[in-house]
């Protein structure tokens, strides 16, 4: 085995309390980075591949809170709504667990298009986890068995976004069935992506329209942000149409009637300062 793996059993004081007490934890755990990260409370947020800007967004914004608050975001590095959920918990400094359905040696980690994220997960102080022995391929069946680790070492689970059939809902019902609480963020009804969130929440998880919600159930309060400024009127005008909704550049230089180059530095500044953030895809929204 890889010197930077170690292996711990169901008996190591490292092993996670929670996740030792479901029907089927694994005998073995395989871990790269930090052992003492498993023992900390942890908080799944998970979802679908087939992200909209709406679900990074909440997603970010979500495990971006609960990291804050003390929470170790766990997820399982795929990519989308797992990648930003691990993003937004090394942007604010805290560790995160990234669960994976392969074993841990360079070669297997998948997906491969996070190889980048997964060992920067390991330098802040992260791990990731597998039940796998390193040189284990991911395989169809190994994803449904690695989402009941997520759910199991977690106090909660948030789902931001997936269809009705999916992995995530797959890790939804393995955190009922293991006494878990399941949160889920609302969609339109019209939204093939929001269709097993909302389905969720009809049969009884708990609808979370912002942090708080989460953080409240657990009894935890968090000092109310500060409410971002502009510090010149170009910035106030690109704050105030960012308000309503998000907003590529070429939509802010229209509404605000800013010369291209000074909304195009402004952002730069308001970027660099954390007031706005860009989603990607050349789209803004006030920073939180």
């Amino acid at each position: 085995m890889p010197s930077n793996i170690t292996s711990i059993t169901l008996e190591h004081d490292c092993y996670p309390a929670s996740l030792r007490q479901i029907f089927d934890p694994p005998p073995v755990l395989y871990v790269r980075g930090n052992l003492k990260v498993l023992t900390t409370d942890c908080f799944a947020v998970v979802g679908t591949r087939a992200y909209t800007d709406y679900g990074k967004r909440c997603a970010h914004d979500m495990a971006s809170v609960l990291a804050r608050a003390g929470f170790t975001i766990v997820s399982g590095l795929a990519l989308g709504i797992d990648s930003f959920a691990h993003l937004a918990a090394l942007e604010n400094k805290t560790p995160t667990i990234a669960v994976l359905a392969c074993g841990l040696a360079d070669e297997r980690l998948y997906p491969p298009q996070n190889i980048k994220l997964a060992k920067r997960i390991i330098e802040s102080g992260g791990a990731l986890i597998s039940e796998h022995e390193p040189d284990t391929r991911a395989q169809i069946f190994t994803f449904p068995a690695r989402n009941r680790i997520i759910s199991g070492m977690s106090k909660g689970v948030l789902v931001v976004e997936g269809d009705i059939k999916s992995g995530t809902m797959i890790t939804a019902k393995s955190a009922l069935d293991q006494g878990r609480d399941v949160f889920a963020v609302p969609g339109s009804i019209y939204s093939k992506k929001s269709a097993g969130t909302n389905y969720l929440i009809q049969k009884g998880a708990k609808l979370v329209m912002k942090p708080e919600d989460i953080l409240e159930d657990y009894g935890i309060y968090l000092a109310t942000q500060q409410k971002i400024v502009g510090d010149s009127p170009q910035e106030t005008a690109i704050l105030k149409l960012l308000e309503e909704k998000p907003l590529v550049m070429d939509e802010i230089i229209r509404q605000s009637g800013l010369d291209t180059s000074i909304a195009q530095s402004t952002l730069m500044i308001m970027e660099l300062n954390k007031k706005v953030r860009n989603l990607g895809n050349g789209k803004f929204v006030i920073y939180s």
